[in-house]
């Protein structure tokens, strides 16, 4: 099994980043390699949001370097946790996220992620379990961090201008 963890601090509260990171995650997208498709948009909290993901994986999984998975948000908590649990294929694997919203003082927050991904075939674990994680992880903490800091940084532009005599 693979356990990704990593964290970092922005300017916001744990409830603007809850905000930010709530409108995000209930937008279709299509950014040409990657596709998100709201299946179902859950409660208020996010609890029961369903997507079905398409996603670049390795050319030698034999897929035509497409993935896909069904991902849904549980144990959604505002402003301060969520989880979700997902199954992607071609690999057959299932995996399971959670983001944590920590007050980090004077108007920021500390955003705490942690994933676990397990191929489900045994001999998939051992051969290509770690290798497609860090393949389809590679950016995930750069891009998650830099998208958030930019939406962040467009919120508190309109909170200026909105209170600008």
């Amino acid at each position: 099994m693979q356990d990704h963890r990593f964290e970092f601090v922005v300017h916001g509260t744990p409830e603007e980043v809850w905000d930010v990171m709530a409108a995000q995650s209930r937008t279709d997208v299509d950014r040409g390699s990657v596709q998100i498709e709201i299946l179902h948009r859950g409660d208020a909290d996010g609890n029961g949001l369903v997507r079905h993901c398409h996603f670049p994986v390795p050319k030698y999984l034999l897929s035509g370097g497409v993935a896909e998975s069904w991902e849904w948000i549980t144990e959604a908590t505002r402003p301060i946790s969520w989880r979700y649990d997902a199954v992607s294929k071609p690999l057959w694997s299932r995996s399971t996220g959670w983001t944590r919203l920590e007050d980090a003082g004077g108007g920021t927050t500390r955003v705490c992620f942690r994933e676990t991904y397990e191929a489900r075939n045994p001999v998939s674990r051992l051969l290509l379990e770690k290798p497609v994680h860090t393949f389809i992880s590679k950016d995930n903490d750069r891009l998650i961090e830099a998208a958030l800091v930019r939406a962040l940084a467009e919120v508190g532009a309109v909170r200026e201008r909105n209170q600008a005599p």
